[in-house]
């Protein structure tokens, strides 16, 4: 047998070689592989071969492949290996171990780890039963040397990871290894404990081997101490974390022993085992964790990172156990802890700024420390750190902050960073506002410095200032987003937000600093600039400082000709280019800003209701002067004011006044373009060739439109009545009462509205059939692809970044194109915007609209085969959040319904079809393609959605689709029973579509809540298989994601265990499933079909038994469905528990029968 493994060697060693040589051909390449795949499959002497090319002698390439046969023989070929066989590879293996190996620091890694693996994969086979001694020989082999001990550690640490945390053995395996573990976990933890202390005492020796011992023993002691008993951390007195804490000053051991340390301190348990982990609040342990934060190179901060960890789980401990069952004081060493913490919270890094910011908040509002005087003045000193951390600087392309290196280690690029650190001041936000609700004073004393030190310093613009300008009129000097006073002026607006808003919260009115609040305000209205960055945070902080003015009321004008002023910003005055997108912000938030207020405060604004009115219609006299979004904000202020009249006729004659014009151009001749898509396209200008740079002149056309579409939607959005009931009664909002008494109001925005209606549907009707195929071809060239996604909306679906970056200070530009695919779009969805709070806002007036279910299918649900996808999700959002009450269910809703979910089955079973087809296509055809796949994916979640909110089955009546008499079509909730079947179509078919999400959602809450109804009709044989298909369909599809499979398991059976008994043909269905066990599936169904005659099966039991029978279902992820299967068969266990014989408990036994309990006489008992 020599010569030929010697030979078969030679032939291995040169196929290797061949393999990883970089020369080699890629057809020499593949013929090598397979010539060593087909050696490991079938050659019958893998294992001498694989002990001769392990040997020391060959190159680490070709002793890392004889190691990998040797693990391939033990994983693939063990269970058919004689025994005398697999003791002499046990033997030959661990002979490896002792002196296969060079010395430690010569030795490769790989070939280390694969040596533990080789060991490993044996312990999982044979250990304890057959091996009942390997934790002793593992000892043993500690004494040889360092290499081994090494060696040794890795094969515990992936022993632990094996069993423990990636649980890649059968359940009886894994039990038997994981009990004889904690059974011997003292021994093995003392064992550990003393193999470090051992090579650490050498390492300070200066001896680099035993280094390397050190970090494999804390590597290994981290692999164990995620799961052992708390008990064992905290033996000895906490000896393990003593000895952790006493590392962290060792440089080349503090990374692990702080990982250690890390997943010690977050441990959860009971809250007594817990306890023993506040010695690390004495002044040693908080001593060398404190001095362990000093020198900062690359792998110190990697430490840093794992020590701030360390310090907010210690935090999240404390917070557990202070005022909890368990008796733990407050830490004399509180004071120290926090200094410390919040120096991690000064540091040039952001990220470990942003890492101790959950921890601050938690301390802050825990009901006892946030009261301690440590914690109230660390609150204050947090504040003064806030202050600095909101600064937005550390981009890491940028070199103008100490922080900017860090972040060059923390993130891929400056969008990156953008998105981390609006994350981070979102914490901060929080925490500052805990922190607000104990000293809420102070934090406003805070703010009011900064804000008046802003206010009172130039603005610098740095380096990155811009100019905004054009033709020879310029304006220099204004500041950029990153500029030193943008970023710092962002930041104290932030803060101010922040503590205002809890001041008002957390402080009695009479203790209110008034006068301050007033004369901050005061300075604000008195701050001017024609910095639109700067001005934006100058509104913010107008708005946060305006509960101010309710105490003092003669402030109120002041700010709002602040607001109007803003409202018509323009950094170069009459100029024609494009406002940047700074100015249209600023523009916008002044805007916001009126309807914040007007909403918050309506009762305060109404005596200057009549300077708000005249302002604004003096503003709407220049159509020029604002955009038609601004206008309808103004609109929409001044319908939440007038809800104070509270007075349905003064109300109804402002409002009609307020419409007039909207009112006059809707229903005049010239709408009639509204009626036919011919006349609406060349009524906005979409037949029309143009060319870039020109003027669109039928511009003005859709300005007016969408401006009379943006007023209705306003008024319809917030004209109310009176919330309480005696002032709706005085004012006339009141019309009646229904049967059960409770009032039926009248909006006063109702006749405007109604008599707008109809066009307002025609508009729709007029959109949908603009995707004609007759229609689509009247685009002129210029507009031919106006229909299509714009590109905001386009990058949300794909789940693409938006840049973070704006330029601010460039003008947006929009091309011919961007603004008619803008207007398409804004239109459309406001449209539906309309009719889904006209519903909310006029109640019965809207919905006893004769004839309005067939009005709203006739235009809504036209054509809505050519209606692409990104316009039908609008349309199904406003139906799931604006859904009528209940007793209009059947008259408008059911209506609806069956067109729209039957139309939904369709578009899903011609995607279905898609889903298959394989074509080469260019990369924007591929994304084109995820795009409206992506679109099909997230309309179907908005049906289901709106399927599982209608709750349409859940009318306390029973279904009989199955019959066809008369009165069990009456006593349906749906007047169509086709409406219900397509339902269940949908829901039984969405559960194989590509989507994990929805298929969770529909197999846990819709299927069988829906097909419940209908089981005690007579479903068809048919029927009912395809129901059950489906169920396994998904299985196959979603079965390898554990929270799907679990769903559609658990349908699964609930629908075998109540249609089998009357539906032989499901029996049919699962004897098709690949390798079903068919006696198993007999046993079940005996005790499905005859329960009584049948032994009782525990619930588990009988569901574990049913997803044995339906495993061949469950589909596999493309990884994993040619990997080759690893068996390992169990071992008679060793922890199995005796059956206590039955007998009869008042039968006399040894000690008396049970009647003896009870007699007169104790002594005997």
């Amino acid at each position: 047998m020599g010569e030929p493994v010697s030979e078969m060697c030679d032939h291995l060693i040169k196929a290797v070689n061949v393999m990883m040589d970089a020369e080699s051909s890629q057809i020499y390449r593949l013929e090598a592989l397979k010539f060593c795949e087909e050696f490991k499959e079938k050659c019958p002497f893998c294992v001498p071969c694989g002990l001769q090319l392990a040997d020391k002698a060959q190159t680490a390439v070709v002793r890392h492949f004889g190691l990998q046969i040797l693990e391939h023989v033990i994983k693939f070929r063990w269970n058919n290996m004689p025994q005398q066989e697999k003791v002499q590879l046990k033997n030959c293996a661990m002979g490896l171990l002792s002196s296969g190996t060079y010395p430690i620091l010569e030795e490769e890694s790989h070939i280390k780890d694969v040596l533990a693996r080789i060991i490993v994969e044996m312990i999982k086979r044979e250990w304890p039963q057959h091996w009942p001694d390997m934790l002793k020989e593992m000892e043993a082999l500690t004494s040889i040397g360092e290499a081994q001990t090494e060696l040794v550690m890795m094969i515990l640490l992936r022993l632990a990871e094996d069993v423990i945390t990636f649980q890649t053995l059968p359940a009886q395996r894994r039990r038997d290894i994981q009990q004889t573990l904690t059974q011997n976990m003292e021994s093995i933890f003392s064992f550990l404990l003393t193999i470090l202390q051992l090579h650490v005492d050498e390492y300070r020796k200066l001896a680099k081997a035993h280094c390397r011992v050190g970090v494999a023993a804390l590597s290994t002691l981290a692999g164990y101490i995620d799961w052992v008993a708390l008990a064992h951390l905290t033996n000895d007195n906490c000896r393990l974390l003593e000895m952790l804490c006493l590392l962290l000053s060792e440089t080349e051991l503090q990374l692990e022993a702080a990982e250690c340390l890390l997943i010690a301190i977050s441990r959860k348990g009971k809250l007594d085992d817990r306890k023993p982990l506040m010695v690390l609040f004495d002044d040693v342990a908080m001593h060398y964790i404190l001095s362990a934060a000093q020198p900062v190179v690359e792998r110190h901060y990697i430490f840093l990172k794992r020590l701030c960890q360390v310090l907010c789980s210690l935090g999240s401990q404390l917070c557990f156990l202070v005022g909890s069952g368990v008796e733990v004081d407050v830490p004399a060493n509180l004071s120290k802890y926090t200094e410390a913490f919040l120096a991690f919270t000064t540091h040039p890094s952001q990220f470990l700024r942003s890492s101790t910011q959950i921890t601050w908040g938690t301390l802050f509002r825990h009901e006892i420390l946030s009261k301690d005087p440590v914690i109230i003045q660390m609150m204050i000193k947090y504040f003064r750190a806030t202050m600095t951390n909101l600064v937005k600087t550390g981009f890491p392309s940028r070199n103008d902050s100490p922080s900017c290196e860090y972040s060059r280690h923390d993130f891929d690029s400056d969008e990156d960073f953008n998105s981390f650190f609006n994350s981070f001041r979102a914490q901060q936000g929080e925490a500052v506002r805990n922190a607000c609700r104990v000293v809420p004073l102070e934090g406003f004393q805070i703010a009011a410095e900064w804000l008046q030190y802003q206010i009172s310093t130039p603005i610098d613009i740095g380096t990155t200032g811009c100019r905004v300008g054009v033709g020879f009129i310029t304006r220099e000097g204004l500041c950029s987003i990153l500029s030193p006073s943008a970023v710092q002026w962002d930041a104290m607006t932030f803060f101010t937000e922040s503590v205002v808003g809890q001041l008002f919260k957390n402080v009695e009115v009479e203790k209110l600093p008034v006068d301050q609040g007033i004369e901050l305000l005061q300075a604000v209205l008195n701050y001017n600039t024609q910095d639109p960055l700067i001005l934006s945070c100058v509104l913010t902080n107008l708005s946060s400082l305006f509960p101010f003015v309710t105490h003092r009321p003669h402030f109120l004008p002041q700010v709002l000709y602040k607001l109007f002023a803003s409202i018509t910003f323009e950094v170069v005055e009459e100029s024609k280019a494009p406002r940047t997108r700074a100015v249209k912000n600023v523009r916008r938030h002044a805007c916001s800003s009126i309807i914040k207020m007007s909403r918050d405060y309506p009762w305060f604004i109404l005596p200057c209701f009549d300077i708000l009115y005249n302002q604004v219609k003096k503003l709407f006299s220049n159509e020029a002067l604002l955009t038609q979004m601004e206008k309808c904000a103004l609109i929409e202020a001044l319908v939440l004011i007038s809800n104070q009249f509270k007075d349905y006729t003064k109300q109804k004659a402002f409002l009609e006044e307020l419409m007039a014009t909207v009112a006059a151009r809707w229903t005049s001749d010239e709408m009639r373009v509204l009626l036919e898509p011919a006349l609406f396209l060349a009524f906005v200008g979409a037949d029309q060739l143009m060319a870039e740079g020109t003027d669109h002149t039928t511009g003005i056309n859709r300005s007016r439109l969408s401006f009379c579409v943006y007023t209705i939607l306003g008024v319809v959005k917030r004209a109310r009545w009176p919330a309480d009931l005696e002032e709706a009664k005085a004012g006339g909002f009141v019309a009646g009462y229904t049967p059960s008494g409770a009032p039926i109001y009248r909006n006063p925005c109702t006749p405007q509205v109604l008599a707008l209606l109809p066009n307002l549907l025609a508009l729709i009707r007029t959109h949908n059939n603009l995707f004609l195929p007759e229609n689509m071809c009247r685009l002129s060239e210029t507009f031919s692809r106006a229909y299509e996604v714009i590109e905001v909306e386009r990058k949300v679906v794909l789940g693409l970044t938006q840049p973070v970056l704006d330029i601010y200070d460039s003008p947006v530009y929009k091309t011919h194109l961007e603004r008619m695919q803008g207007f398409f779009c804004t239109l459309y969805d406001n449209c539906y915007h309309i009719l889904g709070n006209a519903g909310l806002s006029l109640h019965q007036d809207f919905y006893t609209i004769e004839g309005l279910a067939e009005q709203i299918v006739g235009s809504a649900l036209i054509s809505l085969d050519n209606v692409p996808d990104h316009r039908l999700r609008p349309m199904l959002h406003i139906l799931l959040s604006y859904w009528p009450i209940r007793e209009y269910y059947d008259s408008l809703l059911c209506p609806l319904l069956g067109p729209l979910f039957a139309y939904m089955l369709q578009v899903r079973a011609h995607t279905s079809l898609l889903d298959d087809e394989d074509e080469a296509c260019e990369e924007n055809q591929v994304t084109q393609e995820m795009l409206e796949e992506q679109l099909v994916r997230l309309v179907t979640r908005e049906v289901l959605d709106l399927l599982s909110k209608s709750r349409l089955w859940d009318k306390g009546r029973k279904w009989d689709v199955g019959t066809s008499t008369p009165g069990s079509v009456t006593e349906l909730s749906l007047p169509l029973q086709d409406i219900y079947m397509t339902l269940l179509t949908i829901s039984f078919t969405s559960l194989s579509w590509k989507d994990t999400s929805n298929c969770h959602r529909t197999a846990s809450m819709v299927c069988w809540t829906l097909l419940r109804q209908v089981v005690g009709g007579n479903l068809l044989p048919e029927a009912v298989t395809w129901f059950y298909a489906s169920v396994l369909k998904g299985l196959q599809m979603h079965g390898q994601h554990e929270v799907c499979n679990s769903a559609l398991t658990q349908l699964a059976l609930i629908i075998y265990d109540n249609l089998r008994p009357r539906y032989m043909e499901l029996r049919s269905v699962m004897t098709q499933i690949p390798s079903i066990n068919l006696e198993a599936l007999d046993q079940y169904d005996q005790r499905l079909l005859e329960p009584s005659s049948a032994q009782k099966v525990g619930e588990k039991k009988r569901k574990d038994q049913f997803k044995k029978l339906i495993a061949g279902t469950v589909g596999k992820d493309l990884g994993q469905q040619f990997k080759k299967e690893v068996h390992i068969r169990n071992l008679p266990s060793l922890f199995k528990k005796p059956k206590l014989e039955k007998r009869d408990i008042v039968e006399p036994s040894e000690t008396g029968s049970l009647a003896a309990l009870f007699s007169p006489t104790q002594d005997d008992i």
